[in-house]
Parts: C-alpha cells; sequence; structure tokens
C-alpha cells in the first residue's frame, strides 16, 4: 500500500499591519497568486489529496483557499491548532491519524523544513529545499500501509517546487 503526503508551507504572508497578531496575518497578493499557481501544479501532476490537515492560522487557510479550486473533488479540510508553529515531532504525530491515502499537509516554517528533511530518505537537489520558502511543496511516497507505522527517513521524494519555479 502507498501513502503520499503533499507538504506545505503557507504562501507568501502580509505584514502590512504591524499591530495584528501573527496567528491573523493574511495573504499578500504574490501569496494569493502563488496558491493559485500551486493549485494549478498539483492539478496538472495528479497530486490530490483526500484530506486536508492545515494550521489554524489564517495564512494556512488562505492558502488552502487558494489552492482547492483547481483541484477536482472536494478534499476535507480539517483544521488542526497543533500544527500552528509546530515542530517536527508535532508534525509527524499528527499525520500519523490521518485516514486518507493521501494527505496535505500546511504549515509553517522552521518545523515545516525540519519536518521535511527528517521525512525523506533523500533530500530533493533543488536549493530551496533546505529554506523551505513561503509556499514551497514537497510530495513524498511511504509504501506503508497505514500512516501510525510511518518513521524518519522514510519517504521518496516525487517533487519538490516553490512558486517561483511555477511562474518562470
Amino acid at each position: 500500500m502507498m501513502k503520499r503526503l503533499i507538504l506545505t508551507r503557507h504562501a507568501k504572508s502580509s505584514w502590512d499591519d504591524p499591530t495584528m497578531s501573527d496567528h491573523d496575518r493574511p495573504l499578500n497578493e504574490r501569496g494569493k497568486a502563488a496558491a493559485a499557481d500551486l493549485g494549478e501544479w498539483l492539478a496538472s501532476r495528479g497530486y490530490v489529496p483526500g484530506e486536508v490537515l492545515c494550521s489554524d492560522a489564517l495564512r494556512t487557510r488562505k492558502t488552502w483557499s487558494g489552492i482547492a479550486p483547481a483541484l477536482p473533488g472536494s478534499p476535507e479540510l480539517i483544521l488542526k491548532p497543533a500544527l500552528y508553529h509546530a515542530g517536527p515531532d508535532v508534525m509527524l504525530a499528527v499525520l500519523k491519524h490521518a485516514s486518507a491515502d493521501t494527505v496535505m499537509m500546511i504549515g509553517h516554517n522552521p518545523g515545516i523544513a525540519e519536518f521535511a528533511s527528517r521525512i525523506v530518505a533523500q533530500a530533493p537537489l533543488n536549493p530551496e529545499f533546505q529554506r523551505y520558502p513561503t509556499g514551497a511543496t514537497l510530495v513524498v511516497s511511504f509504501e506503508a500501509p497505514s500512516w501510525q507505522g510511518l518513521d524518519w527517513h522514510s519517504g521518496s521524494v516525487r517533487d519538490f517546487i516553490v512558486p517561483k519555479e511555477i511562474a518562470a
């Protein structure tokens, strides 16, 4: 049985209002465009999640809102407050409770970058992988009957993209 993870860092957010809480920051215009581009990219490659595990921050929810229209079907969105600025161990624990064969997880740096580097057996050659900039998306496959048995360094990279590479 194959499991697939689509791991996305939220798109570029706005810093226009310095009084706004970090949790409530929206996407800026570049982030909105990048989210839509990511949706098109995912759809064009057949990377369609059955469920989406998403931090409850506004910028992660808006990233999903930008991606979703390009994807067929209606993947279930599950807001996970534990993913807000989560470290890799928390992210792995959340993923182990997933039920769909293809799961998208939308989160934040620095945790998502560390999670990405620890979940794959071999990192992609893309120099942006270690930095995991806004909108970075990793697609990883696992030879596993369930998410519960997942462990570090067990994933095979299928794809990795950052929004500026889509628009190029």
